[in-house]
């Protein structure tokens, strides 16, 4: 009879065992997806609203910066003195002689002397603009959004070589890819 005693108390401590698994199970599970879902709605909630708050600020400030700067500098008159050439006519890269770009070109400068050095300079102007312009691919001279960056460019190649003139913005009259 001990032995029968030792047999059936041999399987209920598995039991107890199982026991125990099953109650963390029902209970500690829960509980976890009730703490993820607490860290999800304080991330989302209150830290993002902080660093959006960290943003707009920053940016506040940095348009505020801006501004400054925009009333302290002098109001620019535009399109009173363009400069413009027409007709330039270049490869592009990687083209090997098969594509033209025909280009005309305008530059909007600050004052009549600024113009005037300008056209003593064309040479120098139609050279830099035709070897900026050869230098980009079709698919970039295609691309509508390059077309900023191609006129920022212009103007640094022509800020290197005529530094006394200040040009305001840079129009294309003319843009045919053939």
């Amino acid at each position: 009879m001990d032995e029968n005693k030792q047999v059936e108390a041999a399987p209920s401590v598995p039991q107890k065992s199982a026991g125990a698994g099953k109650k963390i199970l029902i209970i500690g599970l829960p509980l976890f997806i009730v703490q993820l879902v607490a860290v999800y709605f304080i991330t989302a909630n209150i830290l993002i609203n902080r660093i959006q708050m960290n943003a707009s600020a920053q940016t506040a400030g940095a348009q505020n910066k801006e501004q400054a700067k925009k009333a302290d500098e002098p109001k620019v008159e535009l399109g009173k003195f363009i400069y413009s050439i027409d007709d330039i006519i270049t490869n592009p890269a990687d083209t090997d002689g098969k594509k033209v770009l025909l280009l005309s070109v305008a530059f909007d400068v600050s004052s009549d002397k600024d113009k005037k050095t300008l056209e003593e300079k064309q040479v120098l102007i139609k050279d830099a603009v035709s070897s900026t312009v050869a230098a980009k691919t079709i698919p970039q001279l295609n691309n509508i959004a390059f077309r900023d960056t191609l006129r920022s460019e212009i103007v640094k190649q022509i800020g290197k070589m005529i530094t006394d003139v200040k040009i305001n913005r840079v129009y294309f009259s003319k843009y045919i890819i053939n």
